[in-house]
């Protein structure tokens, strides 16, 4: 007598790299991780799929870092699906890959009894992580930095008013690496989404720097 095919009923999650910039570097927030599996390794932010709660894996990963570090975002983008059955202890897993950008400033890591605590890691060190979550870090570092080199502004990661000057060391901090300050000035000119604030200059030893805002309605 044949056996009907057994189905397989995988966990699926939502993964989230928030990145910001600190000390002008592209940095990741890590959470302790309070439970088992992996309890006491960091990791990224992550959680599994509730349908009664949430209508899509961006929604799952919205609540995630709601719950868990309890901070609103301007943008999540998805990356990349991961599975396999060894990824997760408690079995055959699906995991969809997010990257959220935050300005450093707007964030409130305050944490939920299922994170013992956070830290902000460098992308390029972020150490030993659970699971399979280095591989997941480096998937979305470098979507995010495709983007940018395809002429994307990550305004997103910029506070609500901001000089050229720091836009050009945000975007050096997400490629790792210096660029042209004329080749760069020469680049923004064709962007709609980058407006003067009228009047308004960070004042310094050098001459005054005028301020910028993102768009209404920008998108990365």
């Amino acid at each position: 007598m044949n056996h009907p095919e057994r189905l397989l009923y995988p966990l699926v999650f939502a993964d989230v790299a928030l990145l910001s910039v600190g000390d002008d570097r592209l940095q990741v927030l890590l959470a302790r991780r309070a439970r088992e599996p992996a309890a006491g390794k960091w990791a990224l932010p992550g959680g599994i799929l509730k349908p009664a709660l949430d209508g899509s894996l961006k929604d799952t990963a919205l609540r995630i870092l709601r719950d868990k570090v309890h901070v609103d975002i301007p943008h999540i983008e998805q990356v990349h699906t991961f599975s396999g059955p060894t990824r997760d202890e408690r079995g055959w897993s699906v995991s969809v890959l997010f990257y959220a950008l935050l300005p450093r400033d707007r964030v409130n890591a305050l944490v939920s009894p299922k994170v013992a605590e956070v830290k902000w890691a460098d992308v390029a060190d972020p150490g030993r992580l659970a699971f399979d979550h280095e591989a997941l870090l480096a998937s979305a570092v470098g979507a995010l930095q495709d983007k940018v080199l395809r002429n994307a502004l990550p305004l997103h990661l910029l506070p609500e008013r901001f000089t050229l000057s720091e836009l050009q060391r945000t975007c050096e901090a997400v490629l790792g690496r210096p660029l042209d300050k004329s080749a760069f000035r020469r680049r923004l000119r064709a962007y709609q989404d980058l407006v003067e604030v009228p009047g308004e200059f960070v004042r310094g030893v050098q001459r005054p720097a005028q301020l910028y805002r993102a768009s209404e309605g920008f998108e990365f």
